[in-house]
């Protein structure tokens, strides 16, 4: 339950994506540049240099190294320091269907870019969530302790404990939705990128299958 509430609470934001900006008395552009700028200070790992939220600094640098796995990147939820992957993921597949659905209107109000660099970041990092055919990272951070330590990201002392569904461990939620947001993010970069496309659907075939079997 608490996940599912979690995951809601971006809800909102994420219908600003999918909204026209054709309302009169409403700047609804303005609305989705700040809703944007969120997802820009939600960013884990090592900041791009044309990072527009410059009071964030790089973090959660070891992420994954006590699993052997490189799970550096990807967002934090909802203002917390814990990295889910089920709203992560529901997150990149309502933008991937909002540029699909809404490409043009993106473009006119010159977000077109900054929300294609959203979903790229989230989908960098569900990429390396899936290292191997059978595995799938769906939690990094401990949501407890967390919830009991109010701190910015790049002090963070809390466990960083990295949490996987496999064969003997299955999650057919995350791995359904993680699943979806691949192949609609493969959609979305078919032109401006395909070989990075292709990467996207062959991840997301192996996390179906997955979904599928266990």
């Amino acid at each position: 339950m608490e996940k599912f509430v979690r995951l809601i609470s971006m809800a909102p934001l994420l219908l600003l994506l999918c909204l026209p900006f054709a309302f009169a008395g409403h700047d609804y552009g303005q609305a989705l540049s700040k809703s944007l700028l969120f997802f820009e200070a939600q960013r884990s790992g090592y900041l791009p240099h044309n990072q527009r939220v410059t009071w964030r600094a790089n973090s959660g640098l070891n992420d994954g190294k006590a699993s052997g796995v490189d799970l550096v990147g990807g967002y934090y939820d909802a203002g917390d320091n814990v990295k889910f992957g089920l709203p992560m993921a529901f997150t990149i597949t309502m933008m991937s269907w909002s540029i699909i659905e809404y490409g043009k209107q993106l473009g006119s109000s010159g977000e077109l870019g900054n929300t294609m660099e959203a979903v790229k970041w989230g989908t960098d990092y569900l990429i390396k969530a899936h290292p191997q055919p059978y595995v799938l990272y769906g939690e990094v951070g401990d949501g407890n302790t967390d919830h009991y330590c109010w701190q910015r990201p790049e002090d963070m002392t809390t466990d960083r404990r990295a949490y996987k569904i496999d064969p003997s461990n299955p999650g057919s939620d995350l791995a359904g939705e993680t699943a979806a947001a691949m192949a609609a993010a493969s959609i979305v970069f078919r032109h401006s990128n395909p070989t990075y496309a292709n990467e996207l659907l062959t991840h997301a075939h192996q996390v179906k299958f997955f979904f599928s079997v266990f």
